[in-house]
């Protein structure tokens, strides 16, 4: 049986450290800044550990609407969705990282320790890692043989409504 898009987006996001996070700023326009990822849900739900006080918060609670996207080692994603910042302390400690003290000198306990969910409503994916870059190179060979279009298989390219 073959793996359908959405089991392939969550594979291909669960080999990702970072991400960048888009947010829209007051005047419209977007804001885009890297991000560790704290964690991706198997429905590719994804969650940030950040400061309250960052600006990415009140952009956030202005308009909820980001993009997140995933890029490298031939692999590229993108999640859109709904963002809601979360300061729950039981998802905290399941999220933490030691090595987010250099931003939270006081651990766990900083009180400007929060969290951002982001509801995973569409994704998107581009995979020309290992084997799908061979399939990839071949079928653009393929294309540039016969003047057409490359094709890409559901391994190498999807859509998903989440």
């Amino acid at each position: 049986m073959t793996e359908d898009t959405r089991e392939h987006l969550h594979k291909l996001l669960a080999k990702f450290d970072h991400a960048m996070l888009i947010t829209r700023v007051a005047d419209g326009k977007m804001h885009a800044r890297p991000m560790a990822v704290a964690h991706i849900s198997p429905g590719s739900d994804t969650f940030f550990v950040t400061s309250i006080q960052s600006p990415k918060i009140a952009e956030i609670e202005a308009n909820p609407e980001v993009l997140v996207t995933f890029q490298g080692g031939g692999a590229y994603a993108a999640i859109a969705g709904r963002a809601r910042v979360v300061r729950d302390r039981p998802l905290l400690e399941r999220y933490w990282s030691k090595g987010w003290t250099a931003w939270f000198p006081s651990g766990i306990d900083d009180p400007d320790l929060c969290v951002i969910a982001v509801a995973a409503e569409e994704g998107e994916y581009w995979d020309r890692a290992g084997v799908r870059a061979l399939k990839y190179a071949f079928a653009a060979a393929k294309a540039y043989a016969t003047g057409e279009k490359p094709v890409l298989g559901r391994d190498q390219h999807g859509r998903v409504s989440l």
